[in-house]
């Protein structure tokens, strides 16, 4: 038991495009202002308080069983996002993967792709073997995404998330660690 979590060290990560550091207390007002349609995208329910998300972020670097990331586009210094790693199982070297990004000005850039690639390959930088995800049905652009990538389809969750009064599926994926080559530069 007294071995140290994967997830204890959280370096900041450096892109071409973006930047991922840890989360920050002063990250929740950044996530306020997300816009609904992303909020839809990740099947976002409730309502986020600044208060709660203040002590939510505040609270990131102390957590050994996962990664919380602000993305911070490099070419303006604007907070464009959270990823995350989480869900870790270090006894089967897996953790689950989520990505938000802020609202469309961000979306068809390359941030999202970039970033999900730098925290991937840090999960298998520091020994896991496999990452996976879910994504909903209504989020084409995010599957290509985890394609780009290398997650593969693995299944479908039938009726997963209630949403407007529909039932959505939701696609789990998956990438190992010998389908990924990259390693992240850290600061």
């Amino acid at each position: 038991m007294g071995e140290q979590s994967p997830f204890s060290a959280k370096p900041t990560l450096v892109g071409s495009l973006v930047v991922l550091r840890v989360a920050e207390r002063g990250d929740a007002a950044e996530l306020m202002g997300v816009d609904q349609e992303t909020i839809r995208l990740t099947g976002s329910h409730g309502e986020l308080r600044l208060e709660e998300l203040e002590r939510w972020y505040e609270s990131r670097h102390e957590q050994a069983d996962r990664i919380d990331w602000a993305i911070v586009e490099r070419a303006t210094g604007r907070w464009a996002g959270e990823v995350v790693l989480n869900d870790l199982d270090v006894a089967n070297g897996s953790c689950a993967f989520r990505i938000l990004l802020q609202g469309p000005s961000f979306y068809g850039r390359g941030l999202g792709t970039e970033a999900t690639r730098l925290a991937v390959d840090h999960a298998f930088a520091v020994g896991l073997h496999r990452v996976e995800l879910e994504v909903y049905d209504f989020n084409p652009r995010a599957r290509r995404v985890y394609e780009k990538v290398g997650f593969r389809h693995e299944g479908t969750k039938r009726h997963a998330l209630r949403w407007d009064g529909a039932w959505v599926d939701a696609h789990i994926m998956g990438l190992l660690a010998d389908e990924r080559t990259v390693v992240p530069q850290s600061l």
